[in-house]
């Protein structure tokens, strides 16, 4: 069986109180369902900054087989950098961070200058950095970790990317970068997951809105995983 990687981004979503209620549900969901307490599997949470802290604390408390990720990371080290969160202070919390989000490019016109720089300060302090890219044309830095096609038209808007198209995508991004690890983002659901999975250069998936419901993404991680190897 493949490895998997599966990368819940919460993005601007919950309040402590909210996330606290979200693992509680979740565990419950894991104690119920053992066919979840996966193998050959990474699962991470990307959650957003202000929740860094807590989550770590409840995710080492309940034992919980979850790496932690932030969704963005600065492109500086520590200084003088008002509003910033650098990678040195990520690291205390967490081993992933999402870098280049479809949303990130749009609404903060990061380029691809900024990204390399941001990957190389996440590379520097030991992140595994989670790339995301449009297409397979998108430049990718060299020492990302894993990288997420997401169709820019199938963020948030419920419409997939047909599992065929993105194994040709990923298949593209695989041979250019040399990344061992390509997922699919964009409006994955429980439903629509197996589908992704059962193609064989498709390695997980990035799930933004199924990730916020901690029992819609026990059902995804099931469904993943109860494909034939």
């Amino acid at each position: 069986m493949k490895n998997v990687l599966i990368a819940g981004n919460w993005k601007s979503n919950k309040t402590t109180l909210e996330a606290k209620q979200w693992l509680q549900e979740w565990n419950i969901q894991l104690s119920n369902n053992p066919i979840i307490q996966w193998k050959n599997m990474t699962v991470v949470l990307c959650v957003p900054y202000t929740l860094l802290y807590m989550m770590k604390q409840e995710i080492d408390r309940l034992k919980l087989p979850i790496d932690l990720g932030a969704q963005d990371v600065s492109p500086f080290a520590q200084g003088a950098y008002t509003g910033e969160v650098n990678a040195r202070q990520i690291k205390e919390l967490a081993q992933w961070v999402i870098i280049g989000h479809s949303e990130r490019r749009k609404n903060f016109h990061e380029t691809d200058e900024v990204l390399a720089q941001k990957t190389s300060q996440a590379k520097l302090e030991g992140l595994s950095v989670l790339y995301c890219v449009p297409d397979d044309i998108t430049l990718v830095p060299a020492g990302v970790d894993a990288v997420a096609y997401e169709p820019v038209w199938a963020i948030g808007t419920g419409k997939s990317d047909s599992p065929q198209n993105a194994q040709q995508v990923i298949q593209s991004i695989k041979s250019k970068t040399h990344v061992f690890c390509v997922i699919y983002g964009g409006s994955v659901t429980p439903d629509n997951v197996a589908a992704f999975m059962t193609q064989p250069a498709i390695d997980g998936v990035l799930p933004g809105g199924a990730s916020l419901d901690a029992q819609k993404f026990s059902s995804l991680i099931e469904n993943a995983t109860s494909i034939p190897s």
